[in-house]
């Protein structure tokens, strides 16, 4: 099982070679045409990925006239969209108990009804702008791959319980489990039923020509350097009026009543948010398509999304066209929150995810795996994603997924939309709205503590594996990434 090239054949373009996703989108990558001057717009937003571009249709839909421009550095689905584990999921990374401490319980009840309405709202909007993106929901199966991973389940279920969605969350024996997917050592699952699997390279690109056909501009090939809030005074004080909010471009600057940032991840490169997100890199393996007879070796007829309770995070998914996709996190935080196209592989990570695949499920040992590639995911300080406008800046913002970002940027899309032309709806009540979380430390501190959070978690699943027994919960590391 050595590694093979990052793409199979010739890609008919090099950005193809970014991800399976995007060389697999069936769409002409080649780049739109840059800002070239200065623009006067009403809403400029910063970011084509998924929540540059469900905020821009949904402005387009609530108010058609209006002059939306979205500005991408590379092309649109460039970043996360176009390079993540295709989980289209009603889960966030945050969890009910952590939301009702901070929120209330009724709070926490409402972001989880929302999110889980997101995931069929994703099919329908897609179906209505005529986006093929793939979409097949056949939920999420949390594996317990051994003993030491059943209190995390049972844990799960009591949660789901406590909060009145118990009907969301039935627990698997295993032979349940086996019904569905056999995963070597397995002792039991959870069946989340929402939750798709999608072809996201589809359904970015989908989007980014929907956007355009709103009447939307799209500008590619051109970085954002900087962003100005806009500032507003108050009649009578010399100079009624306001400032316009900008984004700055080498080739020229894009003037706009709102300014939104969309960039997830990357907007740890800007130096006003440089400490909101900390860039952690997620990778991902790719298998060739499996045979007839390797299916019905492991089952998997559900196209469910599927994960384990390891503390180091791992996901797989089906393709449409029939491989294994795996993913997980492994790869090191890097000094000063830097992001680097040579940070999207990292070969000792890769090698460990292959591994990992053939241990989950045997029958594929010898399996060649044809696509490696990875990118960064942004994680706020206290795991909170947050959606926020400030009428008085005129600055927007959507951020914080942490690996969610696929099912929730359509949400951020859908609130920003509304907060945005003014209107109060259920999503505006949400605890996302007009939050900001804690900055990261600075470095040195922000390195020390990630590597030492991301080692330990390491550790521990290692000595669970190989004693039987679940983590404590006690330990420095399980309390400062308690989630």
């Amino acid at each position: 099982m050595t590694a093979q090239p990052t793409t199979q054949g010739t890609a008919p373009d090099p950005r193809a070679r970014v991800s399976f996703w995007l060389e697999d989108a069936g769409d002409d990558l080649s780049p739109r045409p840059p800002v070239d001057g200065s623009v006067d717009v009403n809403v400029a937003i910063l970011g084509g990925g998924f929540t540059g571009l469900w905020t821009a249709l949904e402005l387009l839909k609530r108010e058609p006239s209006l002059r939306v421009a979205v500005v991408e550095r590379e092309i649109a689905g460039f970043g996360a969209s176009g390079r993540n584990g295709a989980w289209c999921s009603g889960e966030l990374n945050i969890g009910m108990d952590l939301l009702a401490e901070r929120h209330g319980t009724e709070a926490a009840k409402a972001v989880r009804r929302a999110m889980h309405d997101t995931v069929d709202e994703v099919a329908r909007a897609s179906a209505a702008e005529g986006i093929d993106a793939g979409f097949r929901k056949g939920g999420t199966l949390l594996v317990a791959r051994g003993p030491a991973e059943m209190p995390a389940l049972r844990a799960t279920a009591e949660e789901y319980e406590r909060f009145g969605f118990g009907e969301h969350c039935r627990v698997l024996d295993r032979d349940e489990l086996d019904g569905r997917l056999r995963v070597d050592g397995a002792a039991g699952a959870l069946h989340l039923p929402d939750c798709a699997a999608v072809h996201p390279g589809r359904l970015v690109r989908g989007l980014a020509r929907a956007v355009e056909r709103r009447g939307g501009t799209i500008y590619e090939q051109t970085p954002v350097t900087s962003f100005s809030a806009g500032t507003r005074t108050a009649p009578g004080a010399g100079r009624a009026g306001a400032e316009r909010p900008l984004l700055r471009t080498p080739t020229g600057d894009v003037r706009a009543e709102t300014v939104v940032l969309a960039g997830e991840a990357y907007l740890a490169e800007l130096p006003q948010l440089h400490r909101q997100l900390l860039p952690i890199y997620s990778l991902i393996v790719l298998t060739e398509p499996l045979t007839d007879e390797q299916w019905a070796a492991i089952g998997w007829n559900g196209h469910e999304c599927v994960s384990s309770f390891r503390l180091t995070i791992d996901y797989l998914s089906r393709t449409p066209d029939g491989r294994v996709l795996f993913g997980g996190r492994g790869a090191p935080y890097h000094f000063g929150s830097r992001i680097d196209p040579r940070f999207d592989r990292d070969e000792a990570t890769h090698a460990m995810l292959r591994r990992m695949l053939v241990r989950w499920f045997p029958a594929l040992r010898g399996i060649r795996f044809t696509h490696a590639w990875g990118g960064p995911l942004g994680m706020p300080r206290d795991w909170m994603p947050s959606f926020s406008f400030e009428p008085r800046t005129g600055i927007a913002s959507a951020r914080g997924y942490t690996g969610h970002g696929v099912a929730t940027s359509n949400l951020a899309g859908r609130t920003l939309a509304d907060l945005i032309t003014g209107r109060q709806s259920a999503l505006t009540a949400l605890p996302f709205t007009n939050h900001r979380s804690r900055d990261w430390e600075p470095e040195p501190l922000r390195w020390l503590g990630a590597r030492f959070v991301q080692l330990s978690m390491m550790r521990l699943d290692r000595l669970a594996e190989r004693r039987g027994r679940a983590p404590t919960g006690r330990s420095l590391a399980e309390r400062l990434a308690r989630h």
